[in-house]
């Protein structure tokens, strides 16, 4: 079954960045090598800060478009509970898929 993800990237001055892809792997590689012109490459977004993984388009969207109308403290909360040092998670994750 097809995964959908949103997704959090931040830079080194936390600016934050959220997306929705269907390959999350794919989409980190093209924020941390700038592929793609916009707001991650002109702010530096390339560290892979959170992420949720959905079963059906349609959820991820909507779960991006809410994370998108909080305000940066709500998005820093819900960030640091799962990701309390601001990892990097596309080393976990790559690692996840190659098993």
């Amino acid at each position: 079954m097809k995964s959908y993800y949103v997704y959090m990237m931040s830079s080194l001055s936390k600016v934050l960045y959220i997306g929705v892809t269907n390959n999350i792997l794919r989409r980190v590689y093209e924020h941390k090598n700038k592929l793609v012109e916009g707001f991650s490459s002109k702010y530096n977004c390339v560290q892979l800060v959170y992420f949720e993984e959905y079963r059906h388009i349609q959820e991820a969207i909507e779960r991006e478009k809410q994370l998108k109308k909080w305000n940066r403290a709500k998005k820093m909360h819900i960030i640091a509970m799962k990701n309390p040092n601001w990892s990097d998670l596309s080393i976990e994750i790559s690692r996840l898929r190659s098993r």
